[in-house]
């Protein structure tokens, strides 16, 4: 029986946020561009390696990836496997779903995705848009 300062030991909360950034098909370069001028794919590398992350960057990392700060606090990824295992073998459960919780699933990670391309191709217009102003103040000189 492990107790549940045991359960909270066991979660990595670094490992966490390296799970759900590649659930969303986020490299490590676009978060750090999310998270800021300072920040750095290798800084992004060091974060996922720490086991306790300081809530505020935790917050924002949360944000960026649109989940709860708490599901990358909380996420255990052996407790889950052991809930989906229990729940599919358990034949006395007899829950009936009108909607496949993974067709729900894939259509939020596809929204998201989307979501992402969209930002993504919105700063690139901002970045053209700053490049021709760049460009022209250059010839006027």
């Amino acid at each position: 029986m492990s107790s549940s300062s045991d359960m909270t030991k066991n979660i990595h909360q670094g490992r966490n946020v390296k799970r759900f950034r590649e659930m969303l098909g986020i490299k490590q370069e676009g978060l750090a561009y999310e998270l800021g001028e300072e920040w750095t794919q290798k800084r992004v590398s060091l974060l996922e390696q720490k086991e306790t992350i300081e809530q505020d960057i935790l917050d924002q990392v949360a944000k960026i990836l649109q989940v709860p700060a708490d599901a990358i606090k909380n996420f255990n990824e052996e407790t889950a496997i052991s809930i989906i295992s229990n729940t599919y073998n358990d034949q006395s459960a007899s829950v009936q779903y009108n909607f496949n919780p993974i067709d729900k699933w894939v259509g939020a990670l596809e929204e998201n995705k989307n979501l992402y391309e969209r930002l993504l191709k919105s700063e690139q217009e901002k970045n053209e848009l700053l490049q021709r102003l760049l460009d022209s103040q250059i010839k006027k000189i």
